[in-house]
């Protein structure tokens, strides 16, 4: 299992971003500071800045970047369409190329998840 920790701005945007979008499972929620989201072997840990250990650790962390986590979908065309309807913000276009098809979505931080569907044979 993997685990990985994206500092947000706002902890509960983040989890129903998450959740009504990705089809994570909310395991923990401390509102406004810190929560912990499952989605099939990955566990993602949501911290406010200054909030707890994790949004303290490095110094000052911030929230955005090129750092990713990727979801492997079977259909990315309308996992993005959905994604358009619930506002999110997009980096490019749909890249294609290699072993299948990317893009990448800012959650409401800034924090970026890859989308990506292997090339159909």
């Amino acid at each position: 299992m993997a685990s990985v920790r994206y500092i947000v701005t706002d902890v509960d945007a983040a989890v129903a971003f998450y959740r009504d979008n990705l089809d994570f499972k909310l395991d923990k929620h401390n509102p406004g500071k810190f929560a912990a989201l499952l989605r099939d072997d990955l566990t993602l840990y949501l911290s406010a800045p200054g909030a707890g250990s994790g949004g303290q650790a490095g110094g000052d962390p911030k929230p955005g970047g090129w750092n990713r986590f990727m979801i492997v979908t079977t259909d990315v065309d309308a996992l993005i369409e959905r994604l358009r309807r619930a506002n999110a913000r997009f980096r490019g276009e749909l890249s294609e190329g290699g072993a299948g098809r990317a893009i990448l979505v800012e959650d409401p931080s800034g924090n970026v998840i890859e989308l990506f569907e292997f090339k159909k044979d």
